[in-house]
């Protein structure tokens, strides 16, 4: 930057086995205002002692929230192999320009192993009568965290954010992995800083105190009440020094965070209902252009419907304990008389029994199914999603999880219905897949995959986010089959 200090991220790229193309895998946080950053998110990386694993580092001065990294400025990378950095522990390195061997100063590297540790704290500081060095104006604190090394040495672990303005900060509470933030170690020493935010990036200290994982745990009390001390301006001053403050634990929580696979383990039973779209807008099966057009030539040639229950579904099917999958259908008329549209059905046709043995047997039923139905409209989410939450409704104790795994040309008729089903199932244990088929304009689907804005309806908003939006044709121009789909 020409008027102020730069930006920096740093972005870790890996080069795939027996490949020569660089791919990018992690990105740490941008900080502002700063010509040595010392990055607080950290980039895991799984170690295969038995692959030559080629790593990149590269440095980028961000000027703008385009995450096109060509749109920003390229400061240095250094390349090396994680078994460098496994046998080293900490390396220091020129960061070189492109294409040539000009230094454009230095990286430091740490690689620490992360320990199976599944235990999260949760914790919140506030801070009381902090000295003010400002004139004009209360200055903005931040706390920042970092854990002792063997050597001796302090690593960031995590940085709040800053409270603009204020003596007596609350800083929001924030969850952290013990593996990363104490490497699992209860009584390892915890140094924490407190600073005032500037924008020039020059922020100044206003003390510092040890602690631990376990002394925090005890919680809100005399014994988690730290002056901020300023160790060089006390020895400056001597007795005549006062404290910047006090920083106080007001809550200190450690869980231990189980995993998908933990619960699979546990016995969680895994059952998945498919359900596909068949409204008129996927035009007539009879014509070659239409999304469920079943190819009679012998080839072999599978529709966009075919290939994603194929390719999701052999997925899901690796967890679904008996292989049954109940198919539901929707948007269509039914036999005998094509008079009346249904926004639930069972595809087998059998109204007694909708389970399909196996993605082969769904596929089957499928086909068969084209041949009954008339593809009609309109497309209506919300009565199928209420259709499984029924059953997911009958099952909180972790005993079964459920997954409705919908797939649709995206044309969605009953938005704020099928919000309001979301919303009310957002507390039990199902999670849809909504697999966009086709080239259609899937802007609701977005909307409905929650990941940007947890979605709302009537006034309540998702106790957390279920759907996940995949728009199939990204599958298409890159990996197929059980690849593209994990």
């Amino acid at each position: 930057d020409v008027f102020s200090k730069s930006d920096p991220i740093a972005v870790l790229y890996y080069k795939p086995f027996a490949t020569t193309n660089w791919e990018e895998l992690r990105r740490t946080e941008c900080i502002s205002n700063t010509l040595n950053p010392d990055f607080a998110n950290k980039l895991p990386i799984t170690y295969h002692f038995e692959e030559q694993q080629h790593l990149k580092f590269c440095i980028y001065d961000i000027d703008s929230s385009n995450p096109n990294l060509d749109n920003h400025d390229f400061l240095g990378e250094y390349e090396c192999s994680l078994a460098t950095l496994v046998s080293s522990g900490k390396v220091t390195k020129p960061l070189l320009d492109k294409g040539c061997n000009v230094s454009c100063g230095n990286i430091i590297i740490v690689a620490e192993e992360m320990i199976a540790c599944k235990e999260e704290m949760n914790i919140q500081f506030i801070g009381k009568n902090l000295v003010n060095k400002h004139w004009f104006g209360k200055i903005s604190p931040f706390l920042e965290f970092f854990k002792a090394n063997e050597d001796g040495t302090f690593t960031l672990v995590h940085r709040t954010e800053s409270v603009r303005n204020c003596l007596n900060p609350v800083w929001k509470d924030f969850k952290t992995q013990l593996r990363s933030f104490c490497s699992a170690d209860y009584d390892r020493t915890i140094k924490i800083n407190c600073r005032e935010f500037s924008n020039s990036g020059n922020h100044k200290l206003i003390g510092s105190f040890m602690t631990n994982v376990r002394k925090m745990l005890k919680g809100p009390g005399p014994e988690n009440i730290y002056p901020l001390v300023d160790e060089e301006k006390k020895k400056h001053k001597g007795s005549s020094y006062k404290p910047g403050g006090e920083v106080h634990v007001t809550m200190a929580q450690v869980q231990e965070v189980f995993s998908f696979i933990d619960y699979l383990k546990g016995g969680t039973d895994l059952n998945a209902f498919i359900a596909i779209d068949f409204t008129a807008s996927n035009g007539n099966p009879q014509s070659p252009d239409s999304l469920h057009h079943i190819d009679m030539t012998g080839r072999g040639q599978l529709n966009q419907y075919q290939r994603a229950i194929q390719s999701v579904g052999e997925i899901i099917e690796d967890y679904d304990s008996d292989k049954y999958f109940p198919v539901l259908g929707f948007g269509a008329r039914l036999p005998p008389g094509h008079d009346t549209v249904s926004h639930l059905f069972f595809v087998n046709g059998d109204t007694s029994n909708p389970y399909c043995y196996k993605i082969r047997g769904v596929l089957d039923a499928y086909h068969a199914c084209l041949n009954r139905v008339q593809l009609y409209g309109p497309t209506n989410f919300a009565p199928i999603i209420n259709h499984v939450a029924q059953f997911a409704s009958a099952h909180r104790h972790g005993e079964k999880y459920f997954i409705l795994l919908m797939i649709t040309d995206g044309i969605i008729t009953d938005m704020a219905m099928t919000k309001e089903a979301i919303v009310a199932a957002s507390g039990l244990p199902l999670s849809i897949i909504i697999v966009g088929v086709g080239n259609a304009d899937f802007s609701a689907m977005e909307e409905l995959d929650g990941d940007a804005v947890r979605i709302s309806s009537n006034g309540r908003t998702a106790v957390r986010d279920i759907v996940q939006f995949v728009p199939f044709r990204e599958f298409l121009k890159g990996m197929e089959g059980k690849a593209g789909a994990r």
